[in-house]
């Protein structure tokens, strides 16, 4: 079923992992429907933010993929093709960025759904994924799902705005800190 579903993805651009899953190019009209999903759970994540990101996709930077639900908005992520991390950068890494998944359509597969489409999309041009991941607790899911997944980090330590701290430096933990992973998803 995989398989037919991925073919199905790459001819139309609907990936389906089950009858209730479905995964699509995310749309400007889904900019506003994704916010006001995200503020009924107290989250702040701007329409203007994925506006960008489908400006992104326009210019070929950025791609972004959009989970349903029996039809509702679950969640999206969205694929980088030139990375602002940089080791990602200089080895040509893609990184897949802003992973998220509404709480109440946690534990159904949306996740995995999601990562399985990006990193398909990925492979076709790449044989490397990167990702980053905040060390904090509410990033646990995440952390969970990326180890089960294969990802490793890349040896690097910690990211912090634009370098790496030192040795008993004091940081502040939120998104700017970030432990970068990698995963090889195809042989050369």
């Amino acid at each position: 079923m995989f398989f037919a579903a991925l073919l199905a993805y790459l001819r139309e651009g609907v990936f389906t992992m089950n009858e209730k899953i479905g995964i699509r190019e995310m749309a400007e009209s889904d900019c506003t429907v994704i916010a006001n999903a995200f503020a009924a759970q107290g989250w702040n994540k701007p329409a203007n933010q994925y506006l960008r990101y489908c400006q992104e996709h326009m210019e070929g930077k950025r791609d972004n993929l959009l989970a349903e639900y029996d039809g509702q908005f679950a969640g999206y992520v969205t694929v980088v093709w030139e990375s602002d991390y940089p080791p990602f950068l200089q080895a040509g890494i893609p990184e897949i960025r802003d992973f998220n998944v509404l709480i109440k359509y946690r534990r159904l597969k949306i996740g995995t759904a999601l990562m399985d489409a990006a990193e398909k999309h990925i492979t076709s041009r790449f044989p490397i994924v990167g990702l980053g991941v905040c060390p904090h607790a509410d990033y646990g899911p995440a952390q969970i799902l990326y180890a089960r997944r294969g990802y490793v980090p890349d040896g690097r330590g910690v990211f912090y705005q634009g370098r790496y701290p030192t040795h008993a430096e004091q940081v502040q933990l939120g998104d700017d800190l970030c432990l970068y992973l990698t995963k090889r998803v195809r042989l050369e």
